[in-house]
Parts: structure tokens; C-alpha cells; sequence
């Protein structure tokens, strides 16, 4: 049923009530809040009627839940006070303006709990402050008006305010990510933008204002200007080293706090950096072309500061940090900057590869030690190689251990061009891009041929060691090895760089790696890496399975078989676990920024992969130790049997006798001084 309530005599105010009426007498949800109602419907009520809620006007809407509660609360409520106010703002004037900004500050502090809590009475204050701004346009601003707008903005930005912040910037966050339109409003913004416009009006006294969060100085100057302003043990240095000669005046407000409102996204969208340094606001009536600001560090774990200013056109007119017209002149102690512009200026710096020596000494170092035994494994590769294909299991399984360690090594050497590149003062986005992508490629085919390894102790295993050709082997190892990291890594780069989205950047700085923030190509890497890790995981357990099973061993070549086969298995379980922490961590380093501990243990182990490839896949190897054993045996026998030193003197010594190892066997005369070589039988 529909009814209409409406005023005598006027028309215009009216109200139609819609009923549903129900015969039903066993509701879902029962309370005495919000009455009756099933599964899905929803209930209103003002904002007296909620317990906690009582000083307050609006309403609270809720949802009926399968569970017969009513939930999903939509809290509509603001002070009654701070809506009275907000009424009374849009009808403001020169009389009026002083009575109401001193009731605003008041009941500001008043009720600073309340306030500080809820996102609701923030955003209607922050309407309270753009209409006294719009007001100001008409009517001066002195210092005892400007004193009560800074006491309530100073309450709005406090630490405690901060997650009621978050709340509203997030729905700013989200606004972006859908492409808002031009009326998109940003609570924050709107904030900074009115303190912008009542500074606009203030009188031409110079007076100073010491408010617990802000400061404010205004004062005139001819040539010359500079403040040193400190507020809450971190100061902020403003400088004008030179003018036009006339006299101007200038307002520096310095905010102790605005770091809670204000959101950290940049001109790229990019909300990974924080506000470093206090926000200062410089406004003038004069033109002033270069101004300098000393920003002490808040977080000196934060690294690559940006001098930036808060552009409110930025997301269409939802605002963020844009560094045109500043630069960063020394990045010491405290951060310098140089702008050719006045607004509200402050700095962001990462979270991500934080400056620590040890952490760099732990990377470079390591990667040193893993490089080299790479370079290691492979001459030993190399050394052996005919003495190691006594089957093809043998065979590719060491195809398989050169191929992981030259992909590495490979990986390892982008690494130092992409992290040269990093460093380089000049960006060159195509040089990154291209140490990207051979990165990108070669971890992965260090994995891939991981993978290789694992299907073939399956393979072996399961076809009872029967089946393809060793060259069949051969062509499918190399297809997987190579071919399907080079088609992921080819569609990653086609499809994320042309949008500027492959590499991660900043407006200082590129890293020569995934991108993680954007469309997130790091996924391509990851995902892949980690799922063969649980693929080779499995492949063991049913490989083990199946071993401990057949314990019988046949003919001596099966019992080689089976050993290589151990080998493998041995080399598979205790890296692919290793690789898979590692990667995890890696993984860890982009979810949790600021963990020091993900950040030093992802360095640690990234850093010794090499070295467990050595020790695992070539030297725990007993045939490749015995090999090694030989040789070297070989090659002091040769020294020994030698005349007057000339074959152990000569670099060619060790390969001669490890030729002719290979082909027969030496017997040496000590006394003639003269070794003869005869042929296997």
C-alpha cells in the first residue's frame, strides 16, 4: 500500500511511504531496532534510535542475514552539533564569521573523539572549511580567525584521525581505478585546497600562529627570505635567495601531521612511497621564481626521495603528488629541493630496496661467490664430460645441471647490467626494458630446466627405463628448457611495455625488473617458478614411491641406472625446495616492503644459488668426484714421471694427461724419465 503524507495548504511538502504488508508472522530477523523483515530486505532507522548514537542525527541502514541478524550496517551519522554548523556555513558573512569559525574550534575540540573517529563527521568539517573558503573571498581573514581555522584543521589531521583517513582515501583510490569523472571529489584534497584559499585572504599584518599542529608565519620581504620553522622535532627550511626588489608579502604554513590525510599516490598512480617530510604550504602576493626547502628525514630507512607538490588537477581533480618544476638538489642528512613554483610542497620516498649496507654487502657479495661457482661448475661440466656419458640418463642429466647453471649465470650477469642501468643518473627506459626481459628469461629457463629434470627421473622411473631416443630427449629438454620461457617472457614484455607498465619507475628512478604495481607482469615470473616448484614436488614423492617399491636391482647397467636416477632425486630435493623458499621470499619482499628480515633473507638465499648448484648437482656426485679423483691423480703421475720439470711446468700438462686418461691408460719410467701411453683393452 502507498501513502502520501503531506502538508495543509502546501503542496510542495510532501512525502510518499511505500507499505509492504505480509501475512507472514515468522520473520527471519527480529529485533527491537529494526523490527521484522526476511533474508535480503533492508531497514532504516534514524540515527537516535542505535544505542551509542543518541547525539547524533542521520540514519543507519541495515541488511536482514541468512544468519536472522540484521547487518551490514550503513551508519549515515554526524554530530548534531557538526550538522547544525553545516547548515549555518552556507549562509555566512563578515558579521557572522567570527562567532561561527570560534564555535567551529570548539566544538572541534570539544568533541575530538567522536570527531577524529568517524570519516562522516571529517568530510562534513572539510565542507564546514570550503565554505568559510568560499566565504573568505568576500570577507578578510585575520589572525584570531585564522588561529580557530588552524586549531580545527590541526585536530582533523591528527595521528588519531589516520584511519578514518584511510577510509576516505580509499574510496579516492577507488574513484581512480574506475576512471572517475571530473566531478570525482577527494575529501583530503578539498582540505588542503581550502587552508590554500582562506591563506589567500589573510590581511596584510605580519603575525605568527603557534597552534599544537601547525605553524603559521606571515611576514613581508624585498630581496631576500628564509625561514627555519620546527614543529614536533622535524623541521622544514624555506629559502628565497633572491627577488625582484619589491616588497611582497608571504605566509609559510608548516603542517605538523598532514601526512595522515593526504594520500601518497603520484602522478603514476603509484601509492608504494611515503610522505618523508613535513607538508609546508608558501603562498605570496608577489612572483617568486626560485624557492628552495631543507626537509628534515622522518624515516631514514626510506631511500630515493621525489620533491614533489600536491597538484590538485591531477585523477581528474582528485589530486597527488606531481614533481614538475622541483628538483632534487642533495640527498644527505636532510633532502634539498629546488622549485620554480609556490604550493604545497613536502617529499616521498620508497619503501622498496631499502639502503642498507648490509643487505648490499650480503647481494654483491654473494652473487660474487655464486657466479663464480657457476664458472666452477661448468669447467668441471666441461672437464668430465666425456667420463660421464656412460648411459643417457647419465647424459641428460647432466645436460640438464649445465643448462641450470649457465641460465643462471646468465640471469646473474643482467642482473649487474640491469642494477648498472638502475644506478645510472641518465634513465634509459629501452637499455632497462631489454636487461629486463634477458633477466626475466633466464630465471625462468632456470627453472624450466628444473622442470626438464624432474620429468626425466620420471620418465625413467615410470618407463622402467625404456622408451624415447637420447637425441628425442635432447630436443624436448631444449624446447622446454628454452622455448617456453622465451614465449612467456616474449608475450610479457608485447603486452605490458607499450603502456609503459613492464618496468617498475618512478619519476627519479628505474628498476631494471617486473613491474609489480600496474598490470603486474612479476606474476609472469612467479607463477610459473613457483607451480614447477609444486610439480617437481610431486614428481619426487611418486618417483620415491616407485623406487622404494622396486628394490630389487638387475644387471649392473640397471644398477647404474639406478644410481643416476638417486642422483637426481638427491639434487631435485634439495633444490627445488631451496629455489621455491627463495622465490617465496622474493614473493614476500613485494607484499611486505618495509620487513628488513624478508628483505636480508631473499638476499641471502637468492645470492647463493649458484653455490648450492655446484655442491648439489655436481660435487655430491660420487662419479663426478671419482672422475675429478683421477684426473687429478693422473696429472701429478705425470708430473712426477716428467723429465727436468718441462711437461709440469707447461699450463698444457693437466689437459695432456687428462687426454690421454681418456683413451688408455700411463705407465711411467722414473728412471728414463719417459712415460708411455698403450690403449684400453
Amino acid at each position: 500500500m502507498t501513502f502520501t503524507c503531506q502538508v495543509k495548504n502546501h503542496k510542495t511538502f510532501n512525502k510518499t511511504i511505500r507499505l509492504q504488508l505480509s501475512t507472514d508472522t515468522d520473520f527471519l530477523c527480529n529485533d527491537d531496532t529494526f523490527g521484522v523483515g526476511n533474508g535480503g530486505d533492508t531497514a532504516t532507522i534514524d540515527c537516535e534510535e542505535e544505542e551509542g548514537q543518541g547525539d547524533k542525527e542521520g540514519d543507519i541502514i541495515a541488511e536482514c542475514l541468512q544468519n536472522g541478524t540484521w547487518g551490514n550496517k550503513q551508519i549515515n551519522c554526524i554530530l548534531r552539533q557538526v550538522q547544525e554548523l553545516l547548515e549555518q556555513s552556507q549562509f555566512l558573512n563578515s558579521n557572522s564569521l567570527p562567532v561561527f569559525l570560534d564555535q567551529l574550534s570548539n566544538v572541534t575540540d570539544d568533541f575530538t573523539e567522536e570527531v577524529v573517529a568517524s570519516p562522516l563527521d571529517i568530510s562534513a568539517i572539510v565542507d564546514i572549511l570550503n565554505n568559510v573558503a568560499n566565504a573568505s573571498l568576500a570577507i578578510p581573514i585575520n589572525e584570531d580567525l585564522m588561529e580557530d581555522v588552524l586549531l580545527t584543521v590541526g585536530i582533523l589531521t591528527s595521528n588519531e584521525s589516520r584511519d578514518s583517513w584511510n577510509s576516505l582515501n580509499a574510496n579516492d583510490t577507488r574513484n581512480i581505478s574506475e576512471k572517475s569523472s571530473p566531478t570525482a571529489r577527494s575529501v583530503s584534497s578539498t582540505l588542503l585546497q581550502s587552508v590554500e584559499n582562506i591563506t589567500k585572504a589573510l590581511t596584510n599584518d605580519s603575525f605568527n600562529i603557534d597552534t599544537p599542529f601547525i605553524l603559521l608565519n606571515k611576514t613581508t620581504f624585498t630581496n631576500t627570505f628564509n625561514a627555519d620553522i620546527e614543529i614536533l622535532d622535524s623541521a622544514v627550511e624555506t629559502d628565497i635567495p633572491e627577488s625582484d626588489g619589491e616588497n611582497k608579502s608571504i605566509t609559510v604554513i608548516t603542517f605538523a601531521s598532514m601526512e595522515n590525510v593526504l594520500p601518497a599516490r603520484d602522478e603514476n598512480n603509484s601509492t608504494s612511497n611515503f610522505i618523508n617530510g613535513r607538508v609546508v604550504l608558501v603562498y605570496s602576493d608577489g612572483t617568486v621564481n626560485n624557492v628552495s626547502f631543507t626537509f628534515d628525514i622522518l624515516n631514514d630507512t626510506l631511500k630515493k626521495p621525489q620533491c614533489v607538490f600536491w597538484n590538485f588537477s591531477l585523477f581528474d581533480g582528485l589530486g597527488g603528488w606531481d614533481d614538475e618544476g622541483c628538483e632534487l638538489v642533495d640527498d644527505n642528512n636532510t633532502v634539498t629541493c629546488n622549485c620554480n613554483h609556490l604550493t604545497s610542497f613536502s617529499m616521498l620516498m620508497s619503501p622498496f630496496s631499502p639502503n642498507d649496507l648490509v643487505l648490499e654487502f650480503i647481494t654483491y657479495i654473494g652473487v660474487g661467490i655464486s657466479m663464480a661457482s657457476l664458472v666452477i661448475c661448468l669447467i668441471i661440466e666441461a672437464v668430465i664430460w666425456r667420463k660421464i656419458r656412460k648411459n643417457n640418463t647419465s647424459y641428460l642429466r647432466h645436460v640438464s645441471i649445465v643448462n641450470i647453471a649457465v641460465s643462471l649465470l646468465i640471469a646473474n650477469i643482467w642482473f649487474i647490467i640491469g642494477a648498472a642501468i638502475s644506478e645510472a643518473e641518465k634513465k634509459d627506459r629501452s637499455a632497462c626494458s631489454a636487461a629486463t626481459f634477458f633477466i626475466h628469461l633466464f630465471y625462468l629457463a632456470l627453472f624450466f630446466w628444473m622442470f626438464a629434470s624432474a620429468l626425466l627421473l620420471l620418465y625413467r622411473t615410470v618407463s622402467v627405463f625404456e622408451g624415447l631416443s637420447k637425441n628425442s630427449m635432447l630436443a624436448i629438454g631444449f624446447s622446454l628448457g628454452y622455448g617456453a620461457p622465451l614465449i612467456i617472457a616474449i608475450i610479457t614484455i608485447a603486452v605490458t611495455a607499450p603502456n609503459k607498465e613492464y618496468i617498475r619507475e618512478t619519476p627519479t628512478q628505474l628498476i631494471c625488473w617486473l613491474n609489480f604495481d600496474d598490470s603486474k607482469p612479476l606474476l609472469a615470473f612467479v607463477i610459473p617458478a613457483l607451480l614447477i616448484v609444486a610439480i617437481n614436488l610431486i614428481i619426487l614423492c611418486v618417483v620415491i614411491y616407485k623406487m622404494l617399491r622396486r628394490r630389487a636391482v638387475g644387471d649392473a647397467a640397471q644398477a647404474a641406472e639406478r644410481n643416476v636416477l638417486v642422483v637426481i632425486i638427491r639434487s631435485l630435493a634439495v633444490l627445488t625446495p631451496f629455489f621455491g623458499l627463495t622465490w617465496g621470499l622474493g614473493v614476500g619482499t613485494m607484499t611486505n616492503p618495509h620487513n628488513k628480515g624478508i628483505h636480508g633473507s631473499f638476499a641471502f638465499f637468492n645470492s647463493l644459488q649458484g653455490f648450492f648448484i655446484l655442491v648439489f648437482g655436481t660435487l655430491l656426485d660420487k662419479k663426478v668426484r671419482s672422475e675429478i679423483a683421477a684426473i687429478s691423480q693422473s696429472s701429478r703421475t705425470g708430473t712426477r714421471s716428467t723429465s727436468a720439470g718441462t711437461s709440469s711446468s707447461s699450463g698444457l700438462g693437466f689437459f695432456r694427461n687428462w687426454r690421454r686418461g681418456r683413451d688408455g691408460y700411463n705407465v711411467s719410467s722414473t728412471a728414463s724419465g719417459v712415460s708411455h701411453s698403450f690403449p684400453n683393452t
